[in-house]
């Protein structure tokens, strides 16, 4: 079987909006599989800025798109699988391309997990940090 073309037309869509000084905006389907910030997102979709002033760390590999932003002032790690990318275009000119979204589901309970995603399942809850306070010293 061979591999999917999106992935290759999604990081070849970033590459020309860049080079073109537009903002490259994704949209995503988003599911129990993205992780995003969820305050943003509007009937399971959310459109993200991914241009490298918005978005640090950016990948764009066969199965995610992953990256760091800060929405309102907090940092998130972003993680869409390439089968839930509905559309790249450029803010400026909304050219770009639309995606059959291609709803993903793990092969096996977390076996193509984003590594993070896994790391954070695996562990038990932190331990609740002490109370911070003053300490009266003499």
């Amino acid at each position: 079987m061979s591999t999917s073309t999106k992935p290759y037309l999604l990081r070849a869509l970033y590459e020309w909006c860049i080079d073109n000084g537009y903002t490259p905006h994704l949209v995503a389907w988003v599911n129990e599989h993205t992780r995003v910030p969820m305050q943003f997102v509007h009937d399971n979709e959310i459109v993200l800025n991914i241009s490298p002033t918005a978005s640090h760390n950016l990948v764009i590999d066969n199965d995610w798109v992953h990256f760091s932003a800060r929405f309102g002032g907090v940092a998130h790690e972003v993680w869409i699988p390439v089968g839930h990318v509905a559309a790249l275009f450029a803010r400026e000119n909304n050219e770009g391309m639309g995606f059959e979204v291609i709803p993903w589901a793990p092969a096996e309970a977390g076996a193509d997990e984003a590594p993070e995603l896994q790391d954070q399942q695996d562990t038990d809850p932190p331990p609740t940090p002490p109370k911070k306070g003053l300490k009266l010293v003499k």
